[in-house]
């Protein structure tokens, strides 16, 4: 492509993101393999003030991996261990009580529950998982368990989702995250996570949760083995399930670490693809309320110039996390609200505290209820 078909194109991409027309997969390709940073990041930021304006949204939140056991053996997780291994752990209702507390103790709003596929466990088990947090603090929001692990826990049961999502539901579920997506593509699926819930299915259950008025979030793994052609194919089969359903929050781009697993040899992304990552995933998701620049596996100092870069939202205190530091990201294992406070304002944002469902938080120290829902910018006038 000559410099003047290259100026050409990135001009009618542009005249589209100021009309706020949605981009097609091809432009989406071009600005992955061709856009240079600064051009993609200004467009995404457009996109960002025109849906969140000055805000940069983060919760008071906790994180629960209840056991690292795990039956499968996905080529790319640090995180997984055999059941006879001296790595291997499994939390008893104590340690989730212990762990909901210290939650409460923290001003926490929400527990964010992640884990390993268990295969001594049964269904029952990860139901009392949720059933034992819901009853240690009924206030305190619950997200909980993949589409990975509500397709095991079908395997497990032989009942279709919306049995499994309901039994989650009454015991105290209130939305889930979006692990476990990676990447769509089979091709790629089969080299990073072979025998795992296929992207059909993972996409089944999300909008099964969307019909039940389950809010989600969804993610993508990238900076492995995947090409632009499997990234742009990945967001328009979120666009498109969020077309129909409208259930999707927040969308999380994920950078892989390598350190630590099967695929040690592939080189980390640099700072630059992260912040690539962010900006064409709010350009080409124009249906998503929200982009996550999620601090842990970025960086706190990537994740304030995200804020520019498409990015409304850093999680949150994020206190426990295992898997991205068992994959060797070398950031704080949890961050204060006041030290948030500070990478958002440093970042010429004002920071908002919202729960799980983005209503805001109102706050007396330790103490808080939820205020109204922080709407996007357009919904406001």
């Amino acid at each position: 492509m000559s410099r003047l078909e290259y100026s050409a194109r990135l001009a009618d991409i542009e005249q589209k993101v100021m009309a706020a027309e949605r981009l097609t997969p091809e432009d989406g390709l071009f600005l992955d393999e061709q856009a240079d940073i600064l051009t993609l990041g200004r467009l995404a930021n457009v996109v960002r003030e025109r849906k969140n304006g000055n805000y940069a949204f983060y919760n008071t939140n906790v994180h629960l991996n209840p056991t690292n056991v795990c039956v499968y053996r996905c080529t790319f997780c640090a995180f997984r261990s055999d059941l006879k291994s001296p790595r291997g752990y499994t939390f008893t209702d104590d340690m989730i009580r212990e762990r909901v507390l210290e939650a409460k103790e923290q001003g926490a709003t929400e527990i964010h529950v992640v884990g390993g596929l268990h295969h001594q466990k049964p269904f029952d088990w990860y139901v009392n998982v949720v059933r034992v947090i819901h009853e240690t603090w009924p206030d305190l929001h619950i997200k909980a368990w993949t589409g990975v692990e509500i397709n095991w826990f079908a395997h497990l049961t032989k009942q279709p989702y919306r049995w499994i999502l309901e039994q989650l539901r009454q015991a105290g579920l209130g939305s889930m995250p979006g692990g476990g997506a990676e990447i769509f593509d089979e091709g790629v699926r089969a080299q990073i996570c072979e025998h795992k819930a296929d992207s059909q299915s993972w996409l089944d259950i999300h909008r099964t949760a969307h019909e039940m008025g389950l809010r989600t979030n969804a993610t993508m793994l990238y900076g492995h083995v995947e090409a632009a052609k499997h990234r742009i194919d990945h967001l328009c089969k979120l666009r498109a399930l969020q077309d129909d359903t409208g259930g999707f929050q927040t969308f999380i781009p994920l950078a892989f670490h390598p350190e630590n697993t099967g695929m040690a040899h592939i080189p980390k992304p640099t700072g630059l693809m992260d912040l690539r990552m962010i900006a064409l995933s709010r350009l080409m998701l124009d249906n998503f309320d929200h982009i996550k620049a999620y601090w842990i596996m970025l960086s706190e100092k990537i994740a304030q110039v995200a804020l520019s870069f498409g990015a409304d939202d850093l999680d949150g205190t994020v206190v426990h996390e295992l898997i991205y530091h068992d994959a060797g990201a070398k950031t704080p294992e949890g961050l204060t609200v006041e030290q948030l406070h500070r990478m958002i304002r440093e970042a010429g944002r004002e920071p908002i505290e919202r729960d799980t469902l983005y209503r805001r938080v109102i706050r007396e120290g330790r103490d808080w209820k939820i205020g109204e829902p922080v709407l996007p910018v357009a919904s406001r006038a």
